[in-house]
């Protein structure tokens, strides 16, 4: 089964939860766990950048994603999050970790270094070569500083076998249409853009791995599910009831905005890892202010 197929809709990019002495809260893992697969999210994806992947500990990830994969346990598929800008570390984790139950590797881009396109061509290949399970490419240049463009992904689509799709988050919707137009037949796209979700799916991408999932798992998956139905009124309409929390959720920083929500939703402690702080206060409030005008974004 491809995974366009498998991954179709809608993934949510996991947070991981903190108790207060920011250690892993395991216990609020399980119950966010629960809380995606009950309102309707597709899939997981476990250890990317909203799961504050930069600040856990290489031998925290390896437990996160054992954990993560008992607990979904075949129940939806699950995507684990490994990249970085050290291609041979990024080999050795591929090797190493706990990756037999997961359909595939979601592996951003080189950060910081701002490596060529060849570059990153050679890096990508690098990385499906070693990783035992098919790789996502993720496309995140407001975070890693180099886009990686449709042509580098389409030449990675075609040539490096292992390859098979890409969660583009450059915010062009001219990219995208050029990825759209020119993808081999089974090479899966999906955005990685909350807000340019709706378009972008209008454009025709399978679906997406949303930050906001976490939050309003139902209302969010709802909505993609109209869109890829080619019901784009009645998605419109959701998603424009969700514009304002939208903005709040990335007022600041990810995933401050969505750790404010998920607390005063009472299923985690409102905990981040410096360098990433807590929503600030009136934003803090304002989000407590959202979900009680509004018990459908619960």
């Amino acid at each position: 089964m491809s995974l366009r197929t498998q991954l179709r809709g809608t993934g949510v990019a996991l947070i991981t939860p903190f108790q207060n002495d920011f250690s892993i809260d395991y216990e609020a893992l399980d119950v966010m766990i629960d809380h995606m697969i009950n309102n309707g999210v597709e899939y997981i994806v476990s250890m990317g950048t909203t799961g504050e992947a930069p600040t856990i500990s290489k031998e925290e990830k390896k437990n996160i994603v054992a954990h993560t994969l008992a607990k979904v346990a075949g129940r939806v598929p699950v995507v684990v999050g490994i990249g970085g800008n050290n291609t041979a570390e990024t080999v050795h984790e591929l090797k190493t970790f706990p990756l037999d139950k997961a359909v595939a590797v979601l592996s951003v881009s080189p950060y910081y270094s701002k490596p060529s396109q060849e570059g990153l061509f050679q890096h990508y290949k690098a990385v499906a070569e070693a990783s035992p399970r098919p790789v996502i490419l993720y496309n995140v240049p407001g975070r890693t500083g180099r886009n990686l463009s449709a042509a580098t992904t389409i030449r990675l689509a075609r040539e490096v076998p292992n390859i098979a799709g890409i969660k583009e988050a450059a915010g062009d919707m001219l990219q995208c249409m050029q990825l759209l137009k020119n993808r081999p037949d089974d090479f899966f796209v999906c955005s990685g853009d909350d807000t340019l979700a709706l378009p972008q799916l209008a454009c025709g991408m399978d679906g997406l791995i949303s930050v906001i999932a976490n939050s309003m798992p139902r209302k969010f998956s709802d909505m993609v599910r109209l869109a890829l139905d080619g019901k784009l009124k009645e998605a419109k309409v959701l998603n424009d009831a969700m514009l304002e929390t939208y903005e709040l959720l990335f007022a600041e920083n990810n995933p401050a905005g969505v750790k404010s929500f998920l607390f005063h939703l009472g299923l985690i402690e409102n905990v981040l890892r410096l360098p990433v702080v807590p929503l600030s206060e009136p934003l803090h409030k304002r989000a407590k202010q959202l979900l009680e005008a509004d018990i459908t974004l619960r």
